[in-house]
């Protein structure tokens, strides 16, 4: 059975030189990879999100109280969080907005009605810690071929409005393309009602 590696490297002058990549988990059960990181409100913890390549189980988090030193060991998310690329930012009010690749284990991907397409997740820290499934989570877009879509970039303006960025297949038969949405937590609240 293949084992994945999950490596970490750091940086102390912003990013010019790094260190040597060095390993923080290792399984042949769980393949983690494309983590995304969040600070906590207060700044104290590091949260990352990982894809799970094997697609057994669900993406997986792990945390950090020395900045990165060490860390957690990973622990399985929510199903409203399984997917890939996870990027966020927090809201004024102190929710977090993660933009995601939906894809899930391989066994739960029917009942998922947005599987291969580009989602976002609305909750708070404390659901990342307790491993609450959020507020609530939503499709950006649909995405025409298969899982060819989302690399998100996202961005919170002075107005507090997120600015979500990726590339998809959003017309069938055509190339993909980038598109950018903007949007205000109070507005997909209203959607989501």
């Amino acid at each position: 059975m293949r084992t994945f590696d999950l490596y970490k490297t750091s940086s102390t002058d912003g990013g010019l030189t790094w260190s040597f990549p060095e390993s923080v988990y290792r399984s042949s059960d769980i393949h983690l990879c494309e983590p995304g990181c969040i600070r906590s409100p207060d700044g104290k913890k590091l949260a990352v999100l990982l894809r799970e390549n094997a697609r057994r189980k669900n993406s997986h988090i792990i945390f950090s109280e020395d900045e990165g030193k060490t860390w957690s060991e990973p622990r399985e998310l929510p199903l409203a969080l399984a997917g890939d690329r996870h990027t966020g930012k927090y809201g004024s009010d102190g929710r977090l907005f993660i933009s995601f690749r939906c894809n899930s284990p391989t066994e739960k991907r029917k009942s998922r009605p947005f599987e291969g397409d580009w989602v976002g997740w609305v909750g708070t820290w404390d659901d990342l810690e307790t491993g609450g499934d959020g507020q609530y989570f939503v499709r950006l877009k649909d995405n025409k071929k298969g899982y060819d879509t989302t690399y998100p970039g996202v961005e919170i303006l002075p107005d507090d409005t997120f600015v979500v960025t990726t590339y998809g297949h959003w017309s069938k038969g055509d190339q993909p393309y980038i598109l950018s949405v903007r949007f205000k937590l109070h507005e997909l609240d209203q959607l989501a009602e």
